[in-house]
């Protein structure tokens, strides 16, 4: 990891029976990014009570940052995207990338 900072170079797997190195870009900055007083956001209600994704944004150093999570653990984990993460998950979604094959 010649030429990487410590922080920004987590090792771990993809899968539990995968030996595919994934790294933690955020793992510096995730910590310390306070979401509690975020304006939470979602698309629609939860009818049935298995959760929603909601989103929030947060400013760190100048920096936006993207927290999402699912409303019926709002004290669970929070995935962490940056503008541009977040602007490229969002065209994947807008082209079909996401969509299940029937």
């Amino acid at each position: 990891m010649t030429g990487q900072h410590p922080s920004t170079a987590v090792p771990n797997t993809a899968a539990p029976n995968s030996k595919v190195p994934v790294y933690d870009d955020k793992a510096g900055i995730r910590d310390t990014l306070d979401f509690s007083q975020a304006q939470w956001l979602s698309s629609e209600e939860d009818p049935d009570g298995t959760g929603k994704v909601e989103i929030a944004f947060v400013d760190s150093a100048g920096t936006t940052y993207i927290g999402m999570r699912n409303s019926a653990q709002p004290e669970g984990p929070t995935l962490v995207f940056t503008t541009s993460e977040w602007e490229a998950f969002l065209a994947g979604a807008k082209d079909g990338e996401f969509t299940e094959p029937w």
